[in-house]
């Protein structure tokens, strides 16, 4: 897997809904959206169909196209309502079990859920829940927050209502896509940290993680879901509950630095053209005299350009990027990270032979990667190596939906930025400010959780490291289970 040697942050997933009122079959919709959405997970991924209220799913470990071949496809249902999903795990392992949408079928009918982001409570919901009987089948939180809207169904007059309940007691981060057997509904937590919106089609509407998601299926994007907003969508029409709406907003900023598609527009504002201000800003915060600006693909690629435009210093194009790298790409031994770097990345020796070179890309979290691509452009002639990050030093862990959950292996909680310098081979490094990255996404109304770099959460973290106990060995647990 890419995680495994890549030194970028990973995001959770990707959550996708779709009605139709002709009773169009919405699974090769579905299949497209989440194609879109491949880069917010590649573990696994999972889509649930309804068919005249009957729920049914198919979910696997592996990307979209190996999950969903011809003959699975032509073996699903068709269906006039869908939810799909592709999942990167920072909860729970990376097991088919884990693996979504989950379906729950009880007295009152069905439910299929969809979940994006992290909850911060997921082990104190969890305890009290099989304290009351509840059996769990994965070790991730979404089956947390699943069993939660079950138990709110059971007690209330409609899935809305049950959402509702629901949301009184998840905390931290969840933007959801439910199905109920007429159903679909779409639900943000009140500080919105997860992005999630909504797409009109000619007979129906759909709901995404990003609107490159409805433009892969021809929706129009009407709107995004607003933090705290409930969204109810049946053949009648869309209707909004906004009664946990009103509180303090707190958007991850990595959604326009890294995780979102840069043809996606995020609550008002365009990834692309928020990537292109980053790199303004780090022109403006850490010139310095070179050749040529390069960016490593793909999340730096919009940021160099932005670096230089602003600076006047020409764009190149520094890095061929092997397209067809394997997910599953594994060298065993010490140099497998550099040997996937190697394969992934080529450096272009006529963009930077002989040159100053300034590096744009969008953060450092290990150290790792950095290093072994500053050493391609040194292998291929470049004089000088300038770094430059469209994102502050990431100093602290997120508890909201990335893989980041201790500063143990986070180099600039380690070390200084002039010792970062000589680790990664650089003649110079340079971070965007938070300051700056503040204003990014000008046309945004939300404000931007950025704890990562300054360590001020806006809501109650965990007091401990969510490892599930179902994954530590007993040796690692204690004797609670002896």
């Amino acid at each position: 897997m890419e995680r495994d040697f890549f030194d970028k942050l990973h995001e959770e997933c990707g959550v996708f809904g779709v009605l139709t009122r002709s009773g169009a079959d919405v699974v090769p919709m579905t299949y497209r959206a989440l194609y879109a959405l491949q880069h917010r997970g590649q573990e696994s991924c999972g889509i649930a169909i309804n068919d005249d209220g009957v729920i049914t799913g198919y979910k696997d470990v592996g990307l979209v196209n190996e999950v969903f071949t011809e003959d699975v496809m032509r073996s699903l249902p068709q269906g006039q309502m869908a939810i799909g999903h592709c999942r990167y795990g920072t909860t729970g392992g990376r097991t088919r079990e884990n693996a979504q949408p989950i379906v729950i079928r009880h007295i009152k009918g069905g439910l299929a859920l969809a979940h994006n982001g992290n909850l911060t409570n997921a082990s104190e919901l969890r305890m009290q829940l099989e304290l009351n009987g509840a059996i769990f089948s994965s070790t991730s939180d979404s089956e947390v927050i699943s069993y939660v809207i079950t138990r709110e169904r059971l007690r209330t007059g409609s899935i809305q209502a049950a959402v509702s309940a629901a949301m009184d007691c998840l905390k931290g981060a969840y933007s959801l896509a439910i199905m109920s057997p007429r159903k679909l509904i779409a639900a943000r937590d009140p500080f919105g940290f997860r992005p999630l919106c909504i797409g009109e089609l000619p007979d129906g509407w759909a709901i995404a993680s990003e609107s490159c998601a409805l433009d892969a299926i021809g929706a129009k994007f009407l709107r995004d879901v607003e933090p705290g907003e409930i969204v109810t969508i049946t053949r009648e029409g869309v209707e909004s509950d906004r009664s946990h709406c009103g509180g303090p907003s707190a958007e991850c900023v990595f959604e326009f630095i890294y995780f979102a598609r840069p043809d996606s527009v995020i609550d008002g504002s365009c990834v692309h053209t928020a990537r292109q201000r980053a790199g303004a800003f780090l022109a403006l915060e850490h010139p310095v005299q070179a050749d040529v600006v390069i960016g490593v693909p793909d999340s730096g690629l919009d940021a160099a350009l932005g670096y230089a435009r602003q600076s006047g210093i020409p764009y190149g194009v520094g890095f061929v990027k092997n397209k067809y790298i394997g997910r599953t790409f594994i060298q065993p031994g010490q140099t497998r990270r550099e040997n996937a770097v190697r394969i992934k990345l080529n450096a272009i020796a006529s963009t930077v032979r002989g040159k100053r070179v300034i590096l744009v890309d969008d953060s450092i979290v290990r150290g790792t990667t950095i290093a072994h691509i500053v050493e391609l452009l040194r292998e291929a002639g470049a004089t000088e190596v300038h770094v430059r990050l469209s994102a502050p030093p990431f100093l602290y862990p997120c508890y909201f939906g990335t893989d980041i959950d201790s500063r143990d292996n986070l180099i600039a909680a380690q070390h200084s930025i002039e010792e970062i310098r000589e680790i990664i081979g650089v003649d110079s490094i340079g971070h965007l400010s938070t300051d700056n990255v503040h204003k990014l996404a000008d046309n945004s109304h939300l404000n931007f959780c950025a704890a990562c770099f300054t360590g001020e959460y806006p809501c109650e973290i965990p007091k401990r490291a969510a490892k599930s106990r179902f994954e530590q060995k007993l040796s690692e647990r204690g004797k609670e289970d002896a």
